[in-house]
């Protein structure tokens, strides 16, 4: 595929792997290199359009994929590695080249013990409220983001709940809203 020569050309060594799924193309970056890498994707591939990014926490895949490892081999060590080695949340950019309307996922792996990322803020104006949402209800902090707040839920909230170890239910928070009747006013 000529897209994947000419990231891997731009790229580097920074180009981790590559994916390709439905006929889009998924490349893998550090973490810590993410903003020199979207740099040059747009710079010297035309990749101009940030349309979306978000986060993916992989815990129940990749317990999932301990659990049958354990079963098919019996072997509890490699699967404790499996869960233990890949970081568990994922941000992923999903990026357009209008001019040639190509289109590029870009992923970077953020483990549970470092959730911070620089922003691409300095790079899209777009990608300001994607990442306020994946802090969020991820907890993924951006580094240098002009605005950095909860962006769904109150500022009070106590979890992230698109977290997969977030109960389904709920943790019993509630947050006291009272409605007035229309034209008394206001939400309090």
């Amino acid at each position: 595929m000529a897209l994947k020569h000419d990231i891997l050309k731009v790229l580097g060594n920074n180009a981790l792997s590559f994916d390709e799924s439905a006929g889009c193309l998924f490349v893998e970056v550090p973490k810590d290199e993410i903003i020199p890498s979207l740099k040059i994707l747009k710079s010297e591939l035309g990749f101009d359009f940030l349309s979306d990014l978000f986060g993916v926490d992989n815990s129940a895949l990749y317990a999932k994929k301990a659990k049958k490892s354990k079963k098919d081999e019996n072997n509890e060590e490699q699967a404790d590695t499996l869960s233990s080695s890949l970081p568990r949340f994922e941000v992923i950019y999903l990026l357009l080249n209008l001019t040639t309307n190509k289109r590029l996922q870009v992923r970077i792996r953020v483990p549970e013990d470092d959730l911070t990322v620089e922003s691409a803020t300095s790079l899209w104006k777009a990608a300001n409220w994607p990442e306020r949402e994946c802090y969020d209800m991820f907890g993924i902090k951006f580094k240098g983001h002009p605005y950095l707040r909860r962006l769904l839920m109150w500022e009070e909230f106590p979890a992230h709940p698109l977290r997969k170890d977030y109960p389904l239910e709920g943790m019993g928070e509630e947050r006291d809203m009272k409605y007035e009747p229309e034209g008394t006013g206001h939400w309090t």
